[in-house]
C-alpha cells in the first residue's frame, strides 16, 4: 500500500486538484488542512507519512513554522509555492525539505517529486543506521587490536572524525578514588593527521608554565554529565572549567561536546570534542554519540588497568614513535593543497558525500577551486573510472545549449546534418559537472529539472526519451537564492540541486594555506619551465600574506607562473601584486537617472579592457582581473555589445 499524504493548502481549488491527482495515482489522502492548527490536529490523529505543504497560509503561522515541527518529528514534507523572496527561501532551506514544487506544476512533476522524497526519506534513515553500524564495527575492531592505548585513541578519533567533525579531541581520565585528572589531546593538523598534545606541548603552545597547567588539571571538575555547548554557552563554562578556557584561548575553540563514562575497573573517562566554529554541535550529534556509548565503554575496558595507572602520572607523555605514527596521514586529497580548518571542513564534506549519488552544489567565488572539488568528489566515488564530463554553462551559445547537453537527431534543425550525442549521454555511468549553473537560461532550467527528476533525456528532434545514469555536480559563483528571488533561477531546480551544498572559502579566509600553495605552484611550474626556483623571499611572503587575493587560487597560480619566468635567481625576490579598479559609486546619467546594472557592468568591463590594452586571456589579462573565466568574459562582452576590437 502507498504512503499516506496530508495536504496543507488554504486555496480550495488547488487543494482539491492535488487530492484528485494523488487519489488517481493510488495515494491515500488525509483530510485537507487549511491552516497550521488544522494540520497539527490531523498529524496527531492520522499520522501521515508525507506532507505537501504550502509556505503561505492564512493565519498567524506559516508553512515554515509547521515544517520545523515536521522536521523534529521526522515526517517528510515537500514545499508548495508560487514565489518566494530571499528571506523566505533562507528560512525554508533551514528546515531541510525533501522537495519543492513550484506552482503551477504537472501531474508527472508531482508524482516524481513524491517518489524522490520517499526515496530520500528512506535513504536518510538507512544511511544513518548504516553509518552507526559501520562506526560500531570499527570501534569493535579497534578494541581487539594489541595497540597501546594512545594508538587506540588515535584509531578511535579517525573512526569518529568522518561522522562527528572536530578540530581537537581531549581525553581526560582519573581513577575513581583519585584526586586529579590526567590526559592528552589530539589536535587535527591534516585531513587524517593528528598531533598529540600533552602538558609539555600545551605549555609551549599556550606560553603557560607546565606547573600551572598541572594545577589547572587538579582544579578541573569532573565532566559527569554529557552535553553540548555552542558559542556563549561554551564561554559560560570557562569560570568553572579552566582547561576548557585554556583550549579556547590557545586553539580558538568555540564549541564543545562532552561524553563521560565509567570503566569496569573504576576509571572515570571523558571524551571532549572541540570545534572552532560557534555552532559545531547539536542535540542530533549528541544523540548519535550516545548510541556509541557501549562500544566506546568496551574499548576503555579493554585497556589494561596498569596502562591506565601509568598514564595517570602528571608527567605522562606518549612516546615519540607514537607521536610520529599519529602524524602519518593518508593521502585522500593529494590534489587539494592546505590544512587550514576551513579547508579540512570541506574535505570532511567531500569524504561524506562522495560515496553516494547525491547531487552536490558547489558554491564559492571565482578561482576558489570548484572544478578541483568536483573532480575529487568524482574520484572518491564508485563512479571513478567512468566519464567526468564538464559543461561550462556560460560558454555555450544560447541557441546550441540544448543540443550540446542532450544531443540532436539528424535534420532536427538547419545545419543538423547528422545525429549528435549530447554531453549527458557521453557521461553515462559517470558524472556531469555543470559549471556556472547560474548562467543557464530559464527555458533550459526546466528541461534540466526534468532530467534530474526523471533520469531521462530527449534529443532535439527525437520522438522518444533515453534513460540515463549520471551523477550531477553543479557549481556557481552567484548567489542562487538572490537569483531565485529576482526570477532568474527556478526555485524547484535550486532545491533539487541544493541537496548537499558545499561552500568553498575564499583564499583570504585560509591564508595559513598560502605557504603550501606557493610551494605547490613553484614545484609545478618549475617542471613546466625547466627552472629551479626554491621559494620566495621572506618580504615577498609577508606581502602575499597581507594581500586579499580577490582572484583567489587562480590569481595566485597565474602570479607564481609569471614570476617563475621572470625570476633571475633561485628565489623570487619581489612580486608585483595587481592594483584593482576601485568600486566607485555608480555613474549618474543625465537628469539624475542611475545607470542600470548592465550599463555599469559594461562600463566596468570596458575600463578593465582599456587598462589591459584589450588583453583578455592569460596573466594580467582582463579575465584574471575580473575574476572570470575568459570564455565567460567573452560571453558577457557579446551580451553587452562590447566590440571584438577589444580582443587580444
Amino acid at each position: 500500500m502507498k504512503q499516506k499524504i496530508l495536504i496543507v493548502e488554504d486555496q480550495f481549488i488547488e487543494a482539491d486538484y492535488l487530492r484528485m491527482m494523488l487519489t488517481a495515482a493510488g495515494y491515500p489522502v488525509c483530510s485537507i488542512a487549511r491552516s497550521v492548527a488544522e494540520a497539527q490536529e490531523i498529524i496527531k490523529n492520522e499520522q501521515p507519512n508525507l506532507v505537501l505543504l504550502d509556505i503561505f497560509l492564512k493565519g498567524k503561522f506559516t508553512g515554515i513554522d509547521l515544517a520545523k515541527q515536521l522536521k523534529e518529528e521526522h515526517i517528510a514534507f515537500i514545499y508548495l509555492s508560487a514565489n518566494s523572496n530571499e528571506e523566505i527561501l533562507t528560512a525554508a532551506k533551514a528546515t531541510e525539505p525533501y522537495g519543492f514544487l513550484v506552482k503551477p506544476f504537472r501531474e508527472k512533476d508531482l508524482l516524481v517529486s513524491l517518489e524522490i522524497a520517499f526515496y530520500l526519506y528512506e535513504h536518510s534513515i538507512n544511511a544513518k543506521w548504516q553509518t552507526e553500524m559501520q562506526v560500531k564495527k570499527e570501534l569493535l575492531q579497534i578494541e581487539k587490536t594489541n595497540d597501546n592505548w594512545t594508538q587506540k585513541f588515535l584509531s578511535t578519533a579517525r573512526a569518529l572524525q568522518r561522522y562527528l567533525s572536530f578540530d581537537c579531541l581531549a581525553v581526560k581520565f582519573k581513577s575513581l578514588e583519585g584526586d586529579h585528572f590526567s590526559g592528552f589531546a589530539l589536535s587535527r593538523i591534516g585531513f587524517d593527521e593528528y598531533q598529540v598534545i600533552g602538558i609539555t606541548e600545551l605549555s609551549i603552545m599556550s606560553g603557560l608554565d607546565p606547573e600551572k597547567i598541572r594545577k589547572l588539571l587538579m582544579h578541573t571538575p569532573v565532566d559527569n554529565t554529557a552535553g553540548w555547548y555552542n558559542g556563549d554557552d561554551f564561554k559560560s563554562l570557562f569560570a568553572t572549567h579552566p582547561m576548557k578556557a585554556l583550549f579556547a584561548n590557545t586553539f580558538g575553540m568555540a564549541s564543545n561536546l562532552v561524553l563521560p563514562f565509567l570503566s569496569a575497573d573504576n576509571f572515570i573517562f571523558s571524551l571532549s570534542f572541540f570545534r572552532r566554529i560557534p555552532d559545531g554541535y547539536s542535540a542530533e550529534k549528541m544523540d548519535w554519540l550516545f548510541r556509541l556509548q557501549q562500544p566506546l565503554s568496551a574499548l576503555m575496558n579493554g585497556i589494561a588497568t596498569d596502562e591506565k595507572r601509568g598514564a595517570l602520572s602528571m608527567n605522562y607523555k606518549p612516546a615519540m614513535e607514537e607521536q610520529a605514527a599519529l602524524k602519518s596521514g593518508v593521502g585522500y586529497f593529494e590534489d587539494i593543497v592546505g590544512s587550514s580548518p576551513a579547508l579540512l571542513h570541506i574535505m570532511d564534506m567531500i569524504n561524506q558525500v562522495a560515496p553516494s549519488d547525491t547531487s552536490v552544489l558547489i558554491l564559492g567565488e571565482s578561482g576558489t577551486g570548484k572544478e578541483k572539488i568536483a573532480d575529487s568528489i568524482h574520484q572518491l566515488s564508485p563512479r571513478k573510472g567512468q566519464p567526468f564530463v564538464k559543461i561550462n554553462c556560460a560558454a555555450l551559445p544560447a541557441s546550441l545549449i540544448e543540443s550540446e547537453l542532450f544531443g540532436h537527431e539528424k535534420g532536427a534543425f538547419t545545419g543538423a546534418i547528422g545525429k549528435r550525442i549530447g554531453k549527458f549521454e557521453r557521461a553515462e555511468k559517470g558524472t556531469v559537472f555543470l559549471d556556472e549553473i547560474g548562467e543557464l537560461p530559464l527555458e533550459l532550467q526546466v528541461k534540466l529539472l526534468r532530467v534530474l527528476q526523471e533520469k531521462e533525456i530527449e534529443r532535439v528532434g527525437a520522438e522518444s526519451s533515453i534513460k540515463i545514469n549520471v551523477r550531477i555536480i553543479a557549481a556557481t559563483n552567484r548567489n542562487l537564492e538572490k537569483e531565485v528571488a529576482e526570477g532568474r533561477f527556478r526555485l524547484d531546480l535550486y532545491y533539487r540541486l541544493n541537496v548537499f551544498p558545499v561552500l568553498l572559502p575564499p583564499l583570504r579566509d585560509r591564508r595559513e594555506d598560502l605557504p603550501a600553495l606557493i610551494e605547490y605552484f613553484i614545484h609545478y611550474y618549475n617542471r613546466k619551465a625547466g627552472k629551479k626556483i626554491t621559494g620566495v623571499a621572506d618580504k615577498v611572503l609577508k606581502k602575499m600574506m597581507a594581500y586579499d587575493w580577490p582572484g583567489n587560487i587562480r590569481e595566485l597560480e597565474h602570479l607564481i607562473e609569471r614570476h617563475i619566468l621572470l625570476a633571475k635567481t633561485s628565489v623570487i625576490e619581489d612580486i608585483n601584486l595587481p592594483k584593482f579598479v576601485s568600486n566607485e559609486q555608480p555613474d549618474i546619467i543625465s537628469a539624475g537617472r542611475m545607470k542600470t546594472i548592465d550599463e555599469n557592468e559594461r562600463d566596468h568591463i570596458l575600463a578593465v579592457l582599456k587598462k589591459c590594452n584589450g588583453k583578455i586571456w592569460g596573466p594580467a589579462g582582463a579575465a584574471e582581473i575580473l575574476n572570470l573565466p575568459p570564455s565567460t568574459l567573452r560571453s558577457k562582452m557579446k551580451k553587452l555589445g562590447i566590440k571584438k576590437e577589444y580582443g587580444e
